[in-house]
């Protein structure tokens, strides 16, 4: 099977489009403690359905590596004290963030709240340098999505402003499009 991986950014915060307040009460808070455990926690059980497995073979210490660089955050989405889903920001050279993860755990989809956070961590990067001194200011946001994501990934980008700058397909073999490992085997509420 092909897989299709689609390129977006924003180049302005006026670009960007809020997703709108969900009806159940959630918020937004910033995981501000690097936290390998947490953070590979939210990794599959957000991405394991949808083929999320480049970072599975990670030591605790490669995860340390790479969340206590300055310029990253976690921002995580919850309802009622419950982790609902995450946005993983990375500040790159040049004042680009890059959002590296974004997606909802499997209880959380179809609830209205995709959008709202999309539309809040990507608020979030444009702002990333006023919680970061030395930082430049943001001047571009990019993320990448594919045809292996979520089946609403690519319009919620496009929703909240996001445009594709690039697209490339990849023959079979490049990406793998083998079983997913999902969160853990029969989980979610599609099962």
């Amino acid at each position: 099977m092909d897989v299709t991986t689609w390129y977006l950014e924003q180049t302005s915060p006026a670009g960007l489009r809020p997703g709108r307040t969900p009806a159940i009460p959630a918020q937004v808070v910033r995981a501000e403690v690097p936290s390998p455990e947490f953070s590979r926690f939210l990794y599959t059980a957000v991405g394991g359905d949808w083929q999320w497995t480049n970072r599975l073979p990670w030591t605790w210490k490669q995860w340390r590596d790479w969340l206590d660089r300055p310029g990253v955050e976690t921002w995580v989405a919850w309802v009622r004290g419950t982790p609902a889903g995450y946005a993983e920001l990375v500040a790159q050279d040049g004042g680009t963030v890059e959002i590296t993860n974004f997606g909802l755990l499997p209880y959380a989809i179809g609830q209205g709240l995709g959008g709202w956070l999309l539309g809040e961590a990507t608020a979030r990067a444009w702002d990333l340098a006023e919680r970061w001194p030395g930082r430049e200011a943001t001047r571009r946001v990019w993320v990448h999505t594919c045809s292996l994501d979520g089946p609403a990934a690519l319009a919620n980008y496009k929703a909240r402003g996001f445009q594709i700058y690039d697209e490339k397909l990849n023959a079979p073999g490049d990406e793998d499009e083998g079983e997913t490992p999902g969160p853990w085997p029969g989980s979610g509420p599609r099962d």
